[in-house]
């Protein structure tokens, strides 16, 4: 039986204002304001390089910004990180695991690292790698993962703590389809429970499927936002994405050589 989670503020699960990043001369967040409501499955879109990735890290406390504000369930991730970070499970995209550790062990290392009880610990990793497949007793290390079974431990270190919200970059990246149902009904049941989701990806008919919330990245910028309803109308979200972004395709005299 799930047991729902208590909201703790009527703050937004995750608030993104005035958000800026620049690299140099290049500006790869250009002052976004988001707010993520509680309890949403919030999809962030976007076109390689339109600043997914560093929006999340921002949002997070991965990557200082250069202005602007993010605020996790009413807490300034910079200002307060600790309280922030506490209610935050997070699965970055490419992040090294200390993987020279079993899948067991590094849940036991980032459960202590956040000050949790060993026992507690113990118990809920050894659930969270049962139901995701990895196998409780599993002595191999996860430097000798597949790639899906990397992406289900950074996702079982995200959940360990039991956050409110789950911020995900490209969850669904490089996994089977298999291993892909099982994340979704995972997030799916967090989610029903009263936890948040806010994750990143590139595929549409996942982003359809799954998520209450859209938004869509360009160059830098929320470009359009709301319920995915609201959102795709009466097209499909990968119409509205191609239009949004600026999207082409080729004509017949293009490629003719083919």
């Amino acid at each position: 039986m799930t047991v729902p989670l208590q909201r703790e503020s009527p703050d937004p699960a995750l608030a993104l204002h005035g958000l800026i990043k620049r690299f140099e001369a290049k500006v790869a967040v250009a002052g976004i304001d988001l707010d993520v409501p509680q309890g949403s499955f919030f999809g962030l879109l976007g076109p390689n390089g339109a600043g997914k990735t560093t929006t999340l890290s921002m949002a997070v406390g991965l990557l200082r910004p250069d202005g602007g504000q993010a605020r996790i369930l009413g807490y300034d991730v910079w200002a307060d990180p600790v309280a922030a970070k506490s209610r935050i499970g997070v699965l970055p995209d490419g992040v090294r695991l200390f993987d020279r550790l079993t899948g067991s062990e590094l849940l036991a290392y980032h459960g202590l690292l956040r000050g949790m009880d060993a026992t507690v610990v113990d118990q809920r990793a050894g659930e969270l790698m049962d139901v995701l497949e990895l196998g409780a007793g599993n002595r191999t290390l996860v430097v000798d993962y597949s790639a899906g079974m990397k992406k289900k431990i950074g996702l079982a270190c995200a959940l360990l703590h039991a956050p409110r919200l789950l911020v995900l970059d490209e969850p669904f990246e490089a996994v089977d389809p298999v291993s892909a149902a099982l994340i979704r009904g995972i997030l799916n049941r967090y989610v029903a429970g009263g936890g948040t989701v806010v994750f990143s990806s590139h595929v549409m008919a996942v982003v359809e499927r799954l998520c209450s919330h859209v938004a869509i990245m360009a160059e830098g910028r929320i470009r359009v936002h709301g319920t995915l309803d609201r959102v795709r109308g009466d097209r499909s979200l990968e119409e509205v994405f191609v239009e949004v972004v600026g999207g082409r395709t080729a004509t017949g005299s293009e490629l003719s050589w083919l």
